[in-house]
């Protein structure tokens, strides 16, 4: 629910959070990229309750349709090589702060009309963490959302950043895209996974953005670990990677136009049968009918992912020890 609360404006954002959710808004972040100069990256965070919290979430959001500098986020397929971790999407970086002269130095200056997202979060994040002493948080986010939610806690790794990251209860991404090659997965994992598993991905059926950038001999780019991969009845499984893993193939291209047209008939009848929580407005029905055609844009909406953990099959373990 946070990752696709993240869409939504900070007034917005801050009433459900306060009066829907009765949790805690902590602050909303409008932060710039030095490669474009402009606000291009936005995340909030907010708690569980106002005094001696036992979770924060940082929440970042993904691509706008209408927000052109996003766009151009997502299609620069630029590597960026960190010496020793491996090659991560250059796009990606620039999003979350990367220094134009510097790239990721510990510690810059920073000023209110341009904050930076990793050096923001992150300073908010260690401020609120030491007034809850036992409070954990965790990352999440839709589409880029999910690229740079997992992408932060790479980044306090390569600084060293222990104190938070024994404090990370997990990644959640939904949707997420491909951010770097089999050197930076093996990074990632080395300190994400260490004593148990803190990282999920989450795919529904036939959602096209997992599957980009292409994990090929030419791009190279290759997702970090296993999927919790959802179909269109939003019944899960735990696969090393999401079928078809590169989208394009006419072997598969029929079921997904059938696919697709289970989803548009289901956008009908899922709030008769799942309750009018569950209801799609008209906006995203016509959305499912742009599906018919291009089959694989509308499961990227992340109201299936909200339905893939309110319906479907619990995949995510439960820690014993919390």
């Amino acid at each position: 629910m946070a990752a696709k609360l993240a869409y939504e404006n900070e007034n917005a954002i801050k009433t459900i959070v306060n009066d829907n959710w009765k949790m805690e808004f902590l602050r909303y972040f409008n932060c710039s990229n030095e490669y474009e100069r402009e606000a291009s990256t936005q995340a909030f965070m907010f708690c569980d309750k106002p005094v001696d919290a036992n979770l924060v979430v940082v929440a970042f959001c993904g691509t706008k349709p209408f927000d052109a500098l996003m766009w151009c986020t997502d299609i620069d397929f630029s590597w960026y090589e960190i010496s020793g971790k491996g090659k991560i999407h250059g796009g990606f970086m620039k999003a979350l702060g990367l220094q134009k002269k510097t790239g990721w130095p510990k510690e810059i200056s920073q000023h209110n009309k341009h904050l930076y997202a990793y050096y923001a979060i992150r300073e908010k994040l260690r401020e609120v963490l030491d007034q809850n002493k036992n409070a954990k948080f965790l990352v999440t986010g839709h589409s880029l959302g999910g690229a740079l939610a997992i992408l932060f806690p790479s980044i306090l790794a390569l600084h060293k950043e222990d104190d938070l990251l024994k404090r990370l209860e997990g990644v959640y991404t939904f949707g997420q895209p491909r951010v770097g090659d089999h050197d930076f997965g093996k990074f990632v994992k080395g300190f994400l996974d260490e004593s148990k598993k803190r990282y999920f991905r989450f795919v529904y059926g036939n959602d096209m953005v997992p599957r980009i950038p292409f994990d090929d001999k030419t791009l190279l780019f290759k997702h970090i670990d296993d999927c919790l991969y959802y179909n269109s009845l939003y019944r899960g499984k735990v696969l090393k990677d999401q079928p078809n893993k590169n989208y394009f193939s006419l072997w598969t291209l029929v079921p997904k136009y059938f696919t697709a047209i289970i989803e548009f008939i289901r956008s009908f009848v899922i709030g008769y049968m799942k309750g009018p929580d569950y209801s799609e407005g008209w906006l995203l029905k016509f959305a499912r009918v742009f599906a018919l055609i291009i089959p694989g844009l509308t499961p990227h909406c992340p109201q299936d992912y909200v339905n893939c953990t309110r319906l479907g099959t619990p995949l995510i373990p439960h820690d014993k020890s919390n």
